[in-house]
């Protein structure tokens, strides 16, 4: 079976980047698979993502080889670029606290096949869910955290991410606000997941004070980690509607498979390689 091939590129926008690219594929006898391709006029940046497959003789016999012939090309236009083989699928570590919901799903799609993603290990600050992730058959890692080891319990959580070759660290409910340190190591490398009512209904029993006021609409944000707390570049929202009938209860349950869905689909497009930083919003090649 041949192996897909999955590069992405950002650069300067230009005359002759998707030429290119066409060219470099034509010469070697690449067959394109999907080419999606995106040009933002205000940041004059260019984007894109294009996958592919040998269609001949001349295709390079392996990642490094093709990785080594296209670099010139990368050089030549100044691309800030990745190659990648579409068959290996990136690791993933999960970091929890008490809520399962987030957790459960992820567990279960990557299980039953769903998701294109390893996940390696499981890390927490409490132990509740150690039985439900032993069940599926990764590793649970209780990591107790307090002001005063902050900075040695995060770095337990970089030592996982180091000892299983992580790619991503994904926040499926971790309740807890990371350090302006790890946030500056997770760039690009961090998914976290909230409630969409933010900036309003901070902290503790969001959806309390959200029925008490009468909101219409619950919601789902995925987003990369950042200094500024729950602000990182936005990768994938969704919302539902509820009126006047909806209790506490009913809007936490709507809450929480809003989020589940969604950063469902950030870790998707993540281990698929469609999501490209564009200073601070994202790029996402559905």
């Amino acid at each position: 079976m041949t192996d897909n091939y999955i590069l992405t590129f950002t650069a300067e926008d230009r005359v002759g980047l998707v030429a290119a690219v066409a060219g470099f594929l034509a010469e070697y006898e690449g067959f394109i698979l999907d080419s999606q391709q995106y040009a933002d006029l205000d940041q004059k940046r260019f984007f894109m993502r294009v996958e592919f497959t040998s269609a001949g003789e001349k295709f390079p016999s392996s990642l490094d080889a093709l990785t080594e012939k296209f670099s010139v090309i990368g050089k030549q236009y100044a691309l800030d670029w990745t190659l990648v083989s579409g068959a290996v699928k990136p690791n993933i570590v999960i970091a929890v606290s008490k809520g399962s919901h987030c957790l459960n799903d992820l567990l279960h799609r990557w299980k039953t096949g769903g998701l294109p993603v390893n996940i390696v290990a499981v890390v927490s600050n409490h132990e509740n869910l150690r039985d439900l992730t032993e069940w599926h058959g990764v590793s649970f890692h209780y990591f107790p955290v307090s002001d005063e080891n902050r900075a040695e319990q995060e770095q337990q959580i970089l030592d996982i991410m180091d000892q299983n070759s992580a790619e991503y660290l994904i926040l499926a409910r971790y309740m807890q606000i990371l350090s302006d340190n790890m946030s500056e190591k997770l760039a690009g490398r961090g998914i976290n997941i909230h409630h969409s009512f933010l900036p309003g209904f901070k902290g503790a029993k969001p959806y309390h004070r959200a029925h008490a006021r009468g909101v219409k609409l619950i919601g789902a944000t995925a987003h990369f980690i950042s200094k500024d707390l729950d602000e990182g570049p936005i990768i994938e929202q969704a919302v539902d509607r509820v009126d006047h009938r909806a209790s506490v209860e009913d809007m936490i349950r709507i809450g929480r498979d809003i989020e589940a869905q969604v950063l469902a689909k950030a870790v998707k497009w993540a281990g698929e390689h469609r999501i490209l930083l564009n200073g601070n919003r994202t790029v996402v090649f559905r």
